[in-house]
């Protein structure tokens, strides 16, 4: 039996973390009201300036730009990856294109026939490969920068495919405002029809692009460079310090130091950039760790200056919200773990109104994500209707990540620094399949959602029906993510079999 001590501790750590629960909950609202109340307004002001740029200036104006392709063993989507780039229209001679090819796979020898390919037909297209991968990606893009002759850098990872007229639906903003120092594009999907897998992502990120991306810009709130699609002002970059390694996010700590240094960004709601999603789960859970522990890692190096600065009370609580966001994965794994001691062990006496309360509150800040998701689709997508079955699927793999997510935000917190790990692509043609180890986190989300079905039956029986569902979802997503898990995980290494048989 525990002491009353420690019986309150865990009970003010629960309600710690149900309260973290609800704040990032209830966020989504206002994120939400942002969004719709400047949306036409907003989408209207850049369509018309757009049309007046071309009509008053031309396309004799557009300056020297600069495409960076930072790629790290990509041979199954590099070919994609350069043909979309060398397609895109822009004036002749105002267009470079760098491949900064880290690979080590030999998939630069790929590149390398790409771009004298290219080169023959007369694009200028240089191909830079490094035999380090000091400061990964950061690293290859400052390299990329100090021989770019643009004043405009535009980005794309690997498994982008940019339209034809990319450049000239997104320059001219930089053009016409000097303060802005970056112009980030929406993300599309290739593949979201793949899997159900694909599909759930697809909705999810369309909820950060359509809904967040939009109010966090049009708020005048501090918005991040999602790492790709984006065109970044030369000046902004080398002003704010230029890029660097020691996060794992190296576009969201850019973003915020260029806008600690005054400059803005732009978000181009118009402007989408399709990508390939991740189809195996391993490959999902590998980049949500990236981005988890990256985020968490800029949170620690920049938030102190943020709350430092002469920024309003407004910027700097979203700032906190926006780069701490993975922290719901740890909030939601200890909400599921104390929920079973605490039914057993603490006297929970709660009146009828305050349970009534308790039920709206906790259900009005658990539907905010659904909510949100749901108004980008409707807003987004013609099929909006069919794509909205897919959100439980995205609540399981919301809350199955959230060992995997955990672990990722309790090592940066320990400073434990980290190495860059690629997302495996597939491409149109799957050229080389990369080997990819045993999911042993599997095994513990197998355990946590045998622990939760126990939770949610023994609440339920005890007739407490206010964290007995939360139980039932937390158990459905981990058993969900960890057989996902294993199943893709068998599969891979049957198909790797089967190709290297024949």
């Amino acid at each position: 039996m525990l002491t009353v001590a420690a019986l309150y501790l865990l009970f003010g750590l629960y309600a710690v973390a149900s309260i973290g629960l609800f704040t990032y909950g209830i966020n989504c609202y206002w994120l939400l009201y942002i969004f719709l109340r400047n949306r036409r307004k907003e989408v209207i002001y850049d369509r018309r300036h757009l049309r007046q740029f071309y009509t008053q200036k031309g396309m004799e104006s557009l300056p020297l730009v600069t495409t960076q392709l930072p790629v790290f063993n990509e041979a199954n989507v590099i070919e994609r990856l350069i043909r979309s780039v060398c397609a895109m229209e822009y004036p002749a001679g105002r267009h470079e294109i760098q491949v900064l090819d880290d690979s080590t796979d030999g998939s630069e020898k790929i590149g390398m026939a790409l771009v004298e390919e290219m080169r023959a037909q007369g694009h200028d297209i240089v191909l830079i490969h490094r035999t380090h991968r000091q400061d990964y990606k950061a690293g290859a893009l400052n390299e990329g920068m100090e021989k770019a002759k643009g004043e405009y850098l535009a980005i794309f990872d690997a498994d982008f495919v940019p339209p034809k007229d990319y450049l000239l639906r997104t320059v001219p903003f930089l053009c016409m405002d000097d303060g802005v120092g970056l112009v980030q594009a929406r993300w599309g999907h290739l593949n979201s029809q793949e899997s159900s897998l694909t599909l759930a992502q697809s909705i999810g990120i369309d909820g950060h692009f359509v809904i967040e991306q939009s109010a966090r810009s049009w708020g005048r709130l501090f918005m991040n460079f999602n790492g790709t699609a984006g065109v970044w002002r030369k000046t902004a970059i080398e002003t704010s310090g230029g890029w660097e390694g020691d996060t794992l996010t190296e576009d969201m700590d850019l973003s915020y130091r260029a806008q600690l240094k005054g400059w803005k960004m732009k978000f181009a709601y118009d402007v989408v950039v399709p990508a390939e999603l991740p189809s195996d789960i391993n490959a999902f859970k590998s980049q949500q760790f990236r981005w988890a522990k990256g985020s968490i890692q800029t949170a620690i190096k920049l938030l102190p200056q943020v709350m430092a600065s002469k920024e309003s009370w407004r910027v700097k609580l979203q700032s906190v919200l926006h780069t701490t966001h993975y922290m719901i994965h740890p909030l939601m794994l200890i909400t599921a773990l104390l929920a079973m001691p605490l039914l057993y062990w603490f006297p929970f006496k709660v009146s009828t109104s305050a349970f009534a309360a308790l039920c709206v509150l906790i259900v009005t800040s658990s539907l905010a994500p659904s909510i949100l998701y749901l108004v980008a689709q409707r807003m987004s997508r013609k099929n909006w209707k069919s794509r909205i079955l897919s959100l439980p699927t995205l609540m399981a793999l919301g809350v199955g990540v959230a060992f995997n997510n955990t672990r990722a935000v309790t090592s940066a917190i320990s400073g434990q620094k980290g190495t860059f790990v690629r997302t495996p692509k597939a491409g149109d043609k799957a050229v080389f399949m990369y080997k990819s180890k045993f999911p042993y986190t599997a095994t513990i989300e197998l355990l946590l959602a045998a622990y939760c079905f126990v939770g949610f039956f023994h609440y339920t029986t005890a007739q407490k029906y206010l964290v007995g569902p939360f139980l039932g979802l937390y158990a459905v997503g981990f058993l969900v993510v960890g057989c996902m898990s294993m199943f893709h995980h068998v599969r891979k290494q049957i198909l790797m079999r089967s190709l290297g048989a024949a």
